[in-house]
C-alpha cells in the first residue's frame, strides 16, 4: 500500500509515509544493527515530530493519567531492595566534571526521586517554557496510553526506520552520509567528549524545541537526536536474518514476543525490553554514535529517562 490515501491526514501535523521496500540495518557500526536485510512496509501516517510537552499535558488533563514515574513502587518488583528507597522517580543525566569510565553508566545516570514528566530533571526543575520540547520521563505503558487516547499507535521498528531514512537508501544519516555537511549541524546531539565536555555547536544543551532542525525527505523532524523514541517491537540482540533464508522479503515485520528481550545478567533482567530508535542529545561519537536510522537500542519497559520520548502513527484501515 504505497499510494497515498484519498482522505486527508487523520490528525494535525501528520505526514504520509509512502511505504515500500528498503534495506534495514547497517553493517558499519554496532553488532545489533546487523545484518542488512531487505524489508517491505505498507504506507502509514506519522507524527511530524515527537509528542511535545504541550500535547502530553492535554492528554493528562483530559484523562487524569498518572505516569509510571509518578506512581508508588511495588516492592515485589525489586526483591531484596530497601523499601525506604523505593519512592517514585526516574533517571536523570548529570554531566561529569571530567573524563570517566564509559563502561559504568552510573557515572552520569542517577535515579532521582520526584523526577517525572513535569519535573524532567528532578525536584526544582520545570516544564515551564518547554511546551514545544519533546515530552520525556515516559515509560512504555505511558506512551501506549497516550497513543490509545489519541486514536493512534506506536510504530514498529521497521516502520520507524523506513520513515527515518526519508527515501535515502542506505545513507548513514537521515540526511545523507556526512554528519555535518559544510559544518552545518542537522540534529541535536552531543558535540565534544561525553559525558563531561559539550561544546554546544548545535546550540542546545538538553532537549530542543521540535522543528529546530530541517526535516528529512518525508517531512519528519527530529528523526535523529533530541530524544530517543519508543517503538512497539520487543528487542532482539541482532536484526532478523530471516530474509537471507526465505523466499520472500519480510512484509511489515514486527517482534511481538518478549522472549529474546530480557537482559540476562543485568539489573532488572526480569523486565522485557523494547526497541528505541533515533539517538538523543546525549549521543556522542566517542560513546553512542546512534543518531542514525539503522541504530537501535534496548530499553526496559518500566524505565523513564530525561532523553526518551516518542511519536505515533496511524495505519490506513
Amino acid at each position: 500500500m504505497n499510494d497515498r490515501p484519498a482522505d486527508t491526514a487523520p490528525a494535525k501535523d501528520m505526514a504520509w509515509i509512502p511505504g515500500g521496500r528498503f534495506l534495514m540495518g547497517s553493517d558499519e557500526f554496532y553488532p545489533e544493527e546487523r545484518p542488512v536485510h531487505p524489508v517491505r512496509v505498507d504506507g502509514f501516517w506519522m507524527d511530524e515530530h515527537p509528542v511535545t510537552v504541550a500535547q502530553f499535558r492535554r492528554f493528562v488533563k483530559a484523562t487524569g493519567y498518572v505516569t509510571l514515574a509518578e506512581r508508588p513502587l511495588d516492592p515485589a518488583d525489586f526483591p531484596g531492595s530497601d523499601r525506604s528507597v523505593l519512592v517514585p522517580g526516574a533517571l536523570v543525566f548529570h554531566r561529569t566534571r571530567g573524563p570517566v569510565d564509559l563502561n559504568d553508566v552510573r557515572n552520569w545516570w542517577a535515579y532521582v526521586p520526584g523526577a517525572c514528566w513535569r519535573q524532567p530533571d528532578g525536584p526544582g526543575s520545570s516544564i515551564v517554557g518547554r511546551d514545544r520540547h519533546p515530552v520525556t520521563q515516559v515509560a512504555f505503558e505511558d506512551v501506549e496510553a497516550y497513543a490509545t487516547w489519541a486514536g493512534k499507535a506506536l510504530p514498529t521498528e521497521a516502520e520507524w526506520e523506513f520513515a527515518a531514512r526519508g527515501g535515502l537508501e542506505g545513507a548513514r544519516f537521515a540526511w545523507g552520509d556526512e554528519f555535518a555537511p559544510k559544518g552545518r549541524m542537522l540534529a541535536n546531539t552531543w558535540q565534544g567528549e561525553f559525558p563531561w565536555q559539550n561544546t554546544l555547536e548545535d546550540g542546545f544543551e538538553g532537549t530542543s524545541p521540535v522543528r529546530s532542525f530541517p526535516p528529512n525527505g518525508f517531512g519528519l523532524y527530529d528523526m535523529a537526536g533530541n530524544v530517543w523514541e519508543w517503538t512497539d517491537d520487543f528487542f532482539a540482540p541482532r536484526q532478523s536474518d530471516r530474509a537471507e533464508h526465505a523466499c520472500c522479503i519480510p512484509h511489515n515485520p514486527r517482534t511481538s514476543s518478549p522472549d529474546m528481550s530480557f537482559g540476562h545478567g543485568q539489573p532488572g533482567e526480569h523486565i522485557p525490553r523494547r526497541v528505541i530508535k533515533g539517538g538523543s542529545h546525549l549521543c556522542a561519537p566517542n560513546y553512542c554514535l546512534r543518531y542514525r536510522p539503522a541504530a537501535r537500542q534496548a530499553e526496559a519497559v518500566d524505565t523513564s529517562t530525561c532523553h526518551i520520548g516518542f511519536r505515533c502513527i496511524v495505519r490506513p484501515s
